[in-house]
């Protein structure tokens, strides 16, 4: 019962930091000239180093705009893309790339046994909960709640992100933004390199 517990207040947590603001779609491709130079045309970048944006959901991507625009996500390679953006214009982006299809990804096949361990049923020994838990089983999210779809994502994004949080628990210089929960960063300190790498990919060939 504790366990349950926890979880839900974990997942409460997340959501009640995500925006319920509706978007625009068709406004949010016209905003998008620019930002298909890294993400794609349609979200589905082709770079590893870029994450593909089309269905990974709207209120997840949604919050992920605002916090860079307000600084609570510093990203680099975002600097001054969305800072002239209002809180509407960022919600038809959103609205936009959540619409798109995402493409597929490929696992590793050397990889995929600890990747599936550690998505289906976590780390027991370390307190790391299993993936589905927020993510569903295949990958697809949960876009009511917030939680976005990771199936087909580039493997060396998902890791970047995961070792970002992990840094994150301890350290400001890592990713932070995750809510007071800190629900990934969590998840993340828990695990290796070698768990992150193997997870990373097991998700990216998820259908």
């Amino acid at each position: 019962m504790k366990k349950v517990v926890i979880l839900a207040s974990l997942i409460l947590g997340w959501t009640q930091v995500a925006s319920a603001q509706s978007g625009d779609a068709a406004a949010g491709k016209d905003m998008t000239t620019m930002c298909a130079a890294c993400h794609g045309a349609d979200g589905n970048s082709a770079a590893a180093t870029f994450p593909k944006l089309a269905g990974l959901g709207e209120k997840y991507l949604l919050k992920q705009l605002k916090d860079i625009r307000d600084g609570a996500r510093p990203i680099p390679t975002m600097v001054g893309q969305v800072d002239d953006k209002s809180d509407q214009e960022l919600a038809d982006i959103a609205a936009f790339y959540a619409s798109q299809p995402r493409s597929g990804g490929q696992a590793d096949p050397e990889l995929i046994a600890l990747g599936a361990k550690v998505y289906r049923s976590g780390v027991a020994e370390r307190n790391v909960a299993a993936c589905t838990a927020c993510h569903s089983p295949n990958g697809k999210g949960n876009a009511p709640a917030g939680f976005p779809a990771l199936a087909g994502q580039h493997a060396d994004y998902i890791a970047a992100q995961l070792k970002a949080y992990r840094l994150g628990y301890e350290d400001d210089s890592g990713r932070t933004n995750d809510g007071e929960t800190k629900i990934m960063r969590t998840t993340a300190f828990g695990l290796s390199d070698k768990e992150i790498e193997a997870v990373s990919s097991y998700i990216s060939g998820l259908k």
